[in-house]
Formats: C-alpha cells, structure tokens, sequence
C-alpha cells in the first residue's frame, strides 16, 4: 500500500464528513488527541465546506466531535515544534496559512453554520466555533485560548473576537488562558445557545430535517447555570484596562484580593513575550475593518514567534516533557521590548503575506 493511500485513509478516520438530511456535518474524529487538528483536516474541511457552498440542498453545515471528552483541543502543535526545530518554521508556516484560510472560509460562509461546543474548545477548536452563526455549549464545554502559555498567542482568529469582548474580557482570557465553562461561554456572547448534552442528538436531528435552526436550539436550550466569572467582572474590567504587560501586571499587584494574587501568579507563569504580543495583537485588530486583514496580520506573528526560542520551550514544558518550568527568553516583561514586537508585526515580503482565496 502506498504512503499516499495510508495518508488518505487516515486522514478519512480523522476527519468524517456526510450529509445527514439537509445538512453537511463535519464530524472531528482524533479522540486521542482531543480531535486537534492536523493539515489534512484542515485541508479536507475547506473542500467539503466548497462543495457544500455551490449545492442547494444542503441548508446548513453542523460542526461536531465524533466522540470522547471534547470538541477541538486546538491546533497540531507538535507538527509545528518539530518545524520549528527542524525546518525553520515551513511546515508550520503551511499549517497556518490553510488554519486560517478554514477560518475565514468559515467567516465568510453564506449558509448557516452551527458548532457544538461540547467539551473541550480551545485553540483551533475556538478558531471553527467563533465564526459560526450558531455556537452552543454545554455542561462539559471549557473555551480557553491558552497559547500565552507555550509561548504563542490567540490566533486563528482570537484577535478578532477577543478584543471585541465587552469589559476587556478578552485581553484577561489572552493573558491568563483562563478556561469558561459553558454557562460563562453564554454570559460572554462565546456561545449564542446553551443546551444540556443529552440535548445535542435531537437538537441535530431536527437541523437535519430541515427546521429553523434558532427555534429549534431556542426550544431545547436550558437556563444555564450563574457564570462564575461574572463576580469579577469589574476587577477584570480595572486591571486588565492596559495595553502594557507591565500596566497589567502593576494593577494586580495593587490589589490584595485573593483572585487578584491568583491571576498575577498565573502572569508569571506566561512567556512575557507572548503576553506583549497577544496585548498588541488584541490592540491592533480593533484598528482593522474586516476579518481577512486580522488573518493576514495573525500569519504575520504566526510566521515569526513559532521559530523564537519561546515557543519551542514553551511546547516542551507543558506538552513534552510536562515540567511545567519554561526559561522564557526574554525571562522579564521589561526586556521585551517595542522593537522586538515591532519585528515580529512588520509586513512580510508581499509574495509571503496570508490571502484568502
């Protein structure tokens, strides 16, 4: 059997796609790896999404998770460690550019699409359910961008939807990677329903026969539970004000609250460098008019932080050798400094930018 027909047939198990009535469902099938996504499913989405787009009986395309305990962990992040380390970022930098070609596919899509955040959503899994029109959590879902903290930051996207979050929630999920249930996911405007899972198959069963997809989660949606993290809306609100690292942190530091000291050590745990980027990146989209200038800028940073030294120690201390003790590169928030960041932002060579097709 050849290589290439062992690719296919695997990539055919990781990534099951199928028309269930009048819908197109993608179904997320990598229970190991918490469904993260690879390049071919990237790939594979995108196609069937294209094919979905020009046929008229498909009314709407539903996002899901095969099975297992979520619904996208993220990206393939030992896939760009390994380019990282041993290509100078190429297949990393091939990984991004067709992530986010999905993610714009997905923002631009003229059919309705629903995406059922049931369980973990982080990462990549944020980067299919924001664009969606129709985002439900559940009782298991746990949303978190936690990249700050393998010396990366909030793509496929994240730019774009955290910085438009009310209160500066956006700026706080950036930094500290902190993870919302379900319930805060509604609070947030992350999720538009908030279904109990036991819901999920009739909810999807109905879509697929062709009922409006608002009234059908309308009628099975649950009254979700209080959001927790609405008790700190307003120290959210004051101390994450800032658009420095350094401001953020002096604001913490000021506060002698028990959540306050949390959140100031759960900073310290971060790359400095990728708090200071993801502060800028979050800045900077607020400034830009569509969604495809966000992705372009995005695979400009993406480009050039996945070969810094951060990003390889980062994936190592968590995900590798899972020390939990990365020697960030710059180690302070003061000596990263605007040039540095300046570098990482800077236009690319007009031949490498990010388009969409």
């Amino acid at each position: 059997m050849t290589t290439d027909l062992l690719s296919t047939e695997a990539l055919a198990r990781e990534l099951l796609t199928r028309r269930e009535g009048v819908a197109g469902v993608i179904s997320l099938n990598r229970p190991k790896a918490i469904h993260a996504l690879t390049l071919g499913m990237c790939e594979s989405m995108r196609e069937s999404l294209g094919e979905w787009a020009g046929d008229p009986g498909v009314k709407a395309v539903m996002i899901e998770h095969s099975e297992g305990r979520g619904f996208c962990s993220g990206g393939d992040i030992n896939l760009l460690r390994r380019s990282a380390l041993e290509d100078h970022g190429a297949a990393g930098r091939r990984f991004f550019h067709e992530e986010y070609r999905l993610n714009h596919q997905l923002f631009t899509y003229e059919k309705p699409v629903v995406a059922f955040m049931d369980g973990v959503t982080m990462g990549g899994g944020v980067g299919i359910s924001q664009p969606a029109q129709f985002r439900v959590a559940t009782e298991h879902t746990r949303f978190a961008m936690p990249e700050t903290g393998i010396g990366l930051f909030p793509d496929v996207g994240g730019g774009w939807y955290l910085s438009r979050l009310d209160g500066r929630l956006g700026q706080f999920l950036a930094l500290t990677g902190a993870r919302l249930d379900g319930a805060e996911c509604l609070w947030a405007g992350l999720a538009t329903h908030y279904l109990p899972s036991e819901a999920l198959p009739e909810a999807k069963r109905r879509i697929a026969a062709g009922h409006e997809i608002g009234g059908v989660l309308g009628a099975l949606s649950a009254k979700a539970p209080e959001p927790k993290i609405a008790a700190h809306e307003g120290q959210i609100r004051r101390h994450f004000a800032f658009d420095t690292l350094e401001q953020v942190l002096a604001s913490l530091e000021s506060d002698q609250s028990e959540w306050a000291a949390r959140e100031l050590a759960t900073l310290r745990t971060k790359s400095p460098q990728a708090c200071k980027v993801s502060l800028r990146q979050l800045a900077t989209s607020l400034t830009l008019d569509t969604f495809a200038r966000n992705m372009a800028m995005e695979y400009r940073i993406g480009s050039r932080v996945i070969v810094l030294p951060d990003f390889a120690e980062g994936v190592r201390a968590v995900i590798v050798d899972k020390d939990h003790a990365p020697k960030w590169n710059p180690a302070a928030p003061e000596d990263v400094t605007e040039a540095m960041l300046d570098a990482i932002f800077a236009p690319l060579p007009q031949e490498e930018e990010w388009k969409p097709l």
